[in-house]
C-alpha cells in the first residue's frame, strides 16, 4: 500500500510498498515562509519551472530520476509515470506557462498531482488520467483554480478520493485562500476528514468513495 505524505503547498511524498520514494513539486521552503520537505526521492517529478515546485536539489538522492515537465509514459522501477500537458492560466499558457499534471500508478493505485492548474479540465485531457483513486488538486486560486473551479475539476475527473493542496497555511507568504473556502463548497454527497497528520496510507480496497482528506502541514 503506498503512503502519501505532505510537505506543504504542492509538495507531495509518495512511498511505494517496496520503499521506492517519488517526490512531486518539491520547495525549498525558506522561499515560501513553511519548512523545508525532509524527504529523500528516487524519483522527483516537476509539474512546471517556478520557485515554490522545482526545488528538487533539495530531495533528490545523488542517483534520482528528475522529470520537469515530462510528458508521456514513463516506467521507473515498479512506478509508472504517465504526464499530460495543461496550462497554469486560462490562457492557454500565455500569462504564466504550461504545467504538466502527473498520474503516477504505484501498488496499483493510481495518484494523480494537478501541479499549478489553471484552468477547466476538459474531458478530453480527463480521458488521459482516469481513473484516479486519488487527486491532488490546488484550491487556494490566485495562480491556480479557486475552490469553486476545483469543485468542477472534481466533477469532470471523478477521484475516488480528494486531498486539497496549494491553499493558505500558517506562515505561508502567498495570498491564497484556505482550504475552508473548498470544504465549505463541498457536495453534501461527499464526506469531509480533517487529519491531525500529513500523512495517509492508501489501501486501495478500503477507499471510502467521494471523500475529501485535508492532511495536517
Amino acid at each position: 500500500m503506498p503512503v502519501i505524505r505532505w510537505h506543504g503547498h504542492a509538495c507531495f511524498e509518495i512511498v511505494s510498498s517496496k520503499g521506492k520514494v517519488v517526490v512531486i513539486d518539491p520547495h525549498d521552503g525558506r522561499s515560501l515562509g513553511l519548512k523545508p520537505p525532509q524527504v529523500s526521492a528516487d524519483v522527483v517529478l516537476i509539474t512546471h519551472e517556478h520557485f515554490d515546485h522545482n526545488a528538487y536539489a533539495n530531495v533528490a538522492k545523488p542517483n534520482a530520476k528528475i522529470l520537469s515537465m515530462s510528458t508521456g509514459e514513463a516506467i521507473i522501477d515498479d512506478i509508472k509515470i504517465v504526464g499530460v500537458e495543461t496550462y497554469h492560466d486560462r490562457e492557454r499558457g500565455k500569462r504564466r506557462g504550461k504545467n504538466v499534471v502527473y498520474k503516477v500508478i504505484v501498488d496499483e493505485v493510481s495518484i494523480v498531482h494537478l501541479g499549478d492548474l489553471g484552468h477547466a479540465i476538459d474531458q478530453n485531457v480527463g480521458s488521459k488520467l482516469k481513473p484516479i483513486d486519488v487527486l491532488l488538486t490546488p484550491v487556494g486560486g490566485v495562480f491556480t483554480i479557486d475552490a469553486r473551479e476545483a469543485w468542477n475539476t472534481i466533477e469532470v475527473l471523478s477521484p475516488t478520493i480528494v486531498i486539497p493542496m496549494h491553499y493558505w497555511v500558517q506562515g505561508l507568504e502567498l495570498p491564497l485562500k484556505p482550504v475552508g473556502d473548498f470544504l465549505n463548497l463541498a457536495p453534501s454527497t461527499w464526506n469531509k476528514v480533517v487529519l491531525d497528520t500529513n500523512t495517509l496510507i492508501i489501501d486501495k480496497s478500503g477507499l471510502k468513495p467521494k471523500t475529501i482528506y485535508v492532511l495536517k502541514y
